[in-house]
């Protein structure tokens, strides 16, 4: 088994985020420009110009760049399409992420290569021998058994299937993130509710709400174990990533464009260690648990280990309305300066809220995400009102503005 054939993709919704994934070591990452990706509601607005600059900071890294384009596309949207697709392949993106027809023969017709989306929810081999006529690689549905997983990839090997590269298709999986009550994330209420479609990634989330149920005759309310009996826990699948590995998947996804950069950096960082462990035959249970803690630090709603891949049905809701991490970050402050000779950081925080041995998150677009304590707190002034100037070590450069959080156990 080569690490090379293996990719670890991060959701980057941000600046910061895309610096956060490269640091803890994705292979590739994946991003929407407004308004036509799936997280428009929710992700930063990054726009044609930005292509450019994302693609050389990929390429800096010897990273590989996915421009997602996988909403619903009306007659309106085709010119903006075509235009993202132009410019993704002006800007060396190496391939979009599509559903609809048109974004894929478009991009195909310009020979911008193309990935298909989960959104067409492949579910079988004839889906995907005539998707090779376009594709290089397919997302598979989120729906599907293990075993139907290992079928597929299989009959890609034994039947020779390829995409216009002339290499064998490649399959990607969901590993990680939020999942949609309904099949392939098509989901109608957002729009049935509040006219914001999620299929335009406008999704505002009333699944995610409390809900009663009544009976309709008598107007009881009836008892039921969990009121949020129509949000999901997230899927978990790190402890079987090997399985995975086994059954022909060789890109993993991470969700989580619409998540903050810390997620990104942990969850990146747990399954690149997962697969790198994989390769080199050291995956096991003791730090498959190491993992899970991690994973347990940062956003989420409760996990739903392993999901339908080992032939689970869902009914797994995930109790509450915000996020479940063990941890919580606190804003004190902002960088001032840095030391670079000396590795001294120069803060403005909120007087009193930071002291020796403290645990702390630094993050900025540039900088994206650095974890570390103080070893020792210098005060150098206060200012008006509850403002502090402080000096402490930090190995790692920072910059102007970077925001501080202190880290604290929920």
């Amino acid at each position: 088994m080569n690490k090379k054939n293996l990719e670890i993709l991060a959701p980057v919704g941000s600046w910061s985020s895309l610096q956060a994934a490269i640091a803890a070591g994705a292979d590739s990452i994946y991003f929407g420009v407004h308004p036509l990706h799936m997280r428009a509601g929710s992700a930063f607005p990054f726009t044609p110009k930005d292509l450019i600059k994302i693609a050389n900071i990929c390429k800096e890294h010897r990273i590989k760049s996915y421009l997602v384009l996988n909403t619903i596309l009306y007659n309106q949207d085709l010119s903006l399409m075509r235009k993202l697709c132009e410019k993704a392949k002006e800007a060396a993106i190496c391939a979009v992420v599509a559903a609809d027809m048109a974004a894929i023969s478009f991009a195909r017709s310009i020979d911008l290569p193309v990935h298909a989306s989960t959104q067409l929810n492949i579910s079988n081999i004839a889906s995907l021998r005539f998707f090779s006529q376009f594709v290089d690689t397919a997302i598979l549905a989120r729906e599907l058994s293990l075993a139907q997983i290992a079928s597929i990839c299989h009959a890609i090997e034994k039947e020779k299937i390829c995409g216009p590269s002339g290499n064998l298709l490649q399959i990607e999986l969901f590993a990680h993130g939020a999942l949609c009550l309904a099949i392939a994330g098509k989901c109608y209420m957002s729009l049935a509710e509040y006219n914001k479609a999620a299929n335009r990634g406008e999704c505002l989330q009333p699944c995610r709400r409390k809900y009663r149920l009544l009976d309709d005759e008598t107007e009881d309310a009836l008892v039921i174990d969990n009121q949020y009996i129509l949000s999901p826990k997230d899927l978990a699948t790190i402890e079987i990533l090997d399985k995975l590995v086994q059954a022909g998947v060789s890109i993993f996804k991470i969700e989580g464009r619409g998540r903050t950069a810390e997620y990104v950096f942990a969850v990146v960082k747990a399954y690149k260690e997962a697969v790198l462990s994989i390769v080199e035959k050291t995956f096991t249970r003791e730090k498959v648990l190491h993992w899970k803690e991690a994973l347990q630090k940062v956003y989420h709603r409760g996990f739903w280990e392993n999901g339908y891949y080992l032939g689970k049905k869902l009914g797994a809701w995930s109790g509450t309305a915000g996020s479940l991490a063990s941890e919580k970050k606190v804003l004190v402050g902002t960088v001032q300066h840095f030391f670079g000779k000396a590795k001294i950081a120069e803060a403005l925080v909120n007087k009193g809220s930071l002291k020796e041995k403290d645990s702390i998150l630094i993050m900025g677009n540039t900088t994206g995400v650095i974890k570390s304590s103080i070893e020792s707190l210098v005060v150098h002034s206060s200012l008006e009102g509850q403002k502090i100037r402080v000096t402490f070590p930090l190995t790692t450069k920072v910059r102007k503005n970077d925001q501080i959080y202190l880290l604290q156990q929920r």
